[in-house]
């Protein structure tokens, strides 16, 4: 389980080979398996004069942003951009160091003439950039290549029963502004798209001109109000809240607490309104995805404990949603059939029974009920860490670790196949995590983060 390190998109070493055919020429490698590159970003985008990168208008066609199953390149026409995607994950991995079209060949299985096309159109779309030369072992020093961070931009949206917290992320995933704003979820779909729209518009000014489009701060004041679509490199708005929800098709159902929001297609209403590609998914969904892009590896579930309780699951390094993207709804797992009444209309669900204990002050009482849960839920999925997060959590994270992490242990020593507790960790990046992990939704299909 590693957290903040690269998770290697490209893969490593060769795969295997094949003649380079059809239009695109890019293609010596094994086929893919699994990877939708450029999933939810949207419309082409405008990353300077004279200069697009173009990406798929998917943001809700259904293929949704997760973890790269495979590390090969493909050498079918229609699978170009796979293969882009491949070299720009190894890309960001390089980080400001770099690395060379032969090492990128190396890892993604393509061939030196493929990658050179596929480099050359990243500069050409000022994705990328020179960054020196290599000494190799034979022959002259080589070109190393890097990502160009600020050749791209999206907005991260999260939207709690109570707050609104956004961040605007670059290519390289770090985050280049950030506000937060009080909101009422409850508050009818009107003020929550006002309050969306006002504080995206917001974050990009106080965030500078706006990304890449080269204008003065006089040309930014004349630019009229609303219209996000002036920010030249932003792909897009990635929106993260309670669920349940249809992450396909950006519908909220019976969001716990507002079923007033049942139905209601924010996707399409916020992207009409905005005019940029929108996607809308889970809070813990999100979480899990920025969670996994930032190298947490393996199978894992993220709990989020902050006004409600939900679960994000990663398996085998890709987010898993279920058949309708439903999973994890993990607050509403019953613990206690007389218990108190919960929002979602049943009684003793363990996110009712969390806040309650929560409520009176017992923080070590909703640990050990949250780890009860959690033990269920490594005993379901059998999954290599536990992940918390959330205002709650973060009120008391060592509270909360050790609480869980006890009752974890004694689950552990009761299986008789488990020698050693399943890890529990504070989730990284605190406060803003789902926010990142929104803007995430539409930042990691370009890098091959994403499923079919």
């Amino acid at each position: 389980m590693r957290i903040g390190g690269s998770t290697g998109e490209g893969g490593s070493g060769r795969h295997g080979r094949a003649s380079s055919r059809g239009s695109g020429g890019e293609g010596e490698a094994v086929a893919a398996r699994g990877t939708a590159p450029m999933r939810g970003i949207g419309a082409a985008r405008t990353l300077g004069p004279g200069r697009r990168v173009t990406a798929s208008r998917a943001a809700g066609s259904g293929r949704s942003a997760g973890g790269s199953r495979s590390a090969a390149g493909a050498n079918l026409p229609d699978l170009r951009s796979h293969n882009t995607a491949l070299v720009l994950g190894l890309l960001r991995a390089a980080g400001a160091d770099g690395i060379s079209r032969l090492e990128l060949a190396e890892r993604t299985g393509l061939t030196p003439q493929a990658v050179s096309k596929i480099t050359a159109r990243l500069r050409t779309d000022g994705l990328a950039e020179e960054a020196g030369r290599r000494a190799s072992t034979g022959g002259k020093p080589r070109t190393v290549l890097r990502l160009v961070p600020g050749a791209g931009h999206a907005l991260g949206v999260h939207l709690d029963r109570d707050e609104l917290r956004a961040v605007l992320v670059d290519l390289a995933g770090e985050v280049v502004a950030e506000r937060r704003a009080p909101l009422d979820l409850g508050a009818g779909s009107e003020v929550v798209l006002d309050a969306v729209g006002r504080e995206a518009e917001v974050l990009l000014r106080e965030a500078g001109p706006f990304p890449g489009a080269g204008r003065s701060p006089a040309e930014e004041a004349d630019l009229p109000p609303g219209l996000l679509s002036h920010a030249r490199t932003l792909f897009g708005l990635g929106v993260a809240l309670p669920g349940p929800l249809d992450h396909i098709h950006g519908v909220l159902h019976r969001v716990t607490g507002f079923p007033e929001w049942d139905g209601f297609p924010l996707r399409d209403v916020l992207a009409e309104r905005l005019g940029v590609p929108v996607v809308v998914d889970k809070d813990t969904n999100a979480a899990a995805l920025g969670l996994s892009v930032a190298g947490a590896g393996g199978s894992f579930a993220y709990l989020h404990l902050g006004t409600g309780l939900g679960a994000g699951l990663v398996i085998g390094g890709v987010v898993h949603r279920g058949a309708r993207t439903g999973a994890g709804e993990f607050g509403h797992q019953v613990l206690a059939l007389d218990g108190p009444p919960c929002t979602c209309g049943n009684r003793g669900c363990v996110e009712a029974l969390c806040l309650a204990a929560v409520a009176r002050g017992e923080v070590a009482e909703a640990a050990r009920v949250l780890g009860v849960g959690a033990a269920n839920l490594v005993g379901l999925l059998d999954i290599d860490a536990v992940l918390l997060g959330g205002r709650t959590v973060d009120s008391a994270p060592g509270a909360f670790v050790l609480g869980v992490g006890e009752v974890l242990a004694a689950h552990a020593h009761r299986a008789s196949d488990q020698d050693t507790p399943v890890p529990v960790l504070i989730a990284p990046n605190g406060m803003r995590g789902v926010a990142e992990g929104a803007a995430q939704l539409l930042l990691a299909p370009l890098f091959g983060r994403g499923e079919r």
